[in-house]
């Protein structure tokens, strides 16, 4: 939680916070290890990718407006207040140690039926998941046909493949090969065929090409960044 004094220290029109609309002369540093400078809103505490999420679903999906049945994994501090008040959705939320979701739920033995849900989000989590498989197959079951998975990762998109090694355990070795101590690979380009291969259809969008260069910098977006966005056929 950023303080409230230094929200009204930052605020300014240099940029924007599309998920709230408020607007500072700069935002705050994130990052683990190296930082990267100018990124985490001080309203929201939104990120690139929250706030990359949040325009697309807010231009080119009814998320907004038509009633949809949603599960939301390990959901997102910035997101979910919002869409818990959101009157059109039925909204679940679901983690397996956080104090906050609705369910207790292991992302490897989904507590839902199959075909529950119109949406599912779950971003930032298969990192960490060594059967990541597992996990996707199980996404992929509890979404209705024709729904709408968006599940965000941290990839690299040089690498060709994903780089794993599940002989790596430790947390100073993940740290070292991984980038951060609980995770377990560093997905590639190949990221979006592993999505693929448990029977989605992957559209790998580049939703900031489509954004006038001046807001992906006053939104503080990351130019470049692809976003899954899942159907099940």
């Amino acid at each position: 939680m950023v303080s409230p004094i230094l929200t009204i220290y930052l605020k300014g029109d240099r940029y924007t916070d599309p998920i709230d609309g408020k607007s500072f002369k700069k935002f705050l540093p994130y990052g683990y290890g190296e930082q990267r400078p100018n990124v985490l809103s001080p309203s929201t505490l939104s990120l690139e990718r929250h706030r990359l999420m949040w325009l697309y679903l807010k231009n080119k999906t009814a998320f907004f407006t038509a009633k949809k049945k949603v599960l939301h994994m390990a959901p997102e501090q910035c997101f979910l207040p919002i869409f818990k008040k959101m009157k059109n959705l039925d909204y679940t939320t679901a983690d397996l140690y956080s104090p906050i979701v609705d369910v207790k739920a292991d992302i490897l033995d989904l507590p839902f039926k199959d075909d529950g849900f119109d949406m599912v989000f779950c971003n930032h989590v298969l990192e960490h998941i060594e059967d990541d498989v597992k996990a996707m197959s199980e996404l992929y079951r509890v979404l209705k046909p024709n729904g709408i998975g968006i599940f965000q990762v941290p990839q690299d998109l040089s690498l060709e493949k994903t780089y794993e090694d599940l002989n790596i355990t430790t947390a100073e070795e993940r740290k070292k090969h991984f980038g951060q101590y609980d995770h377990v690979r560093i997905y590639g380009k190949d990221y979006f065929n592993r999505l693929r291969n448990v029977g989605f259809k992957v559209d790998e969008i580049d939703y900031s090409k489509t954004i006038p260069d001046e807001l992906v910098d006053k939104y503080r977006l990351a130019k470049g960044e692809i976003l899954p966005v899942c159907y099940k056929k």
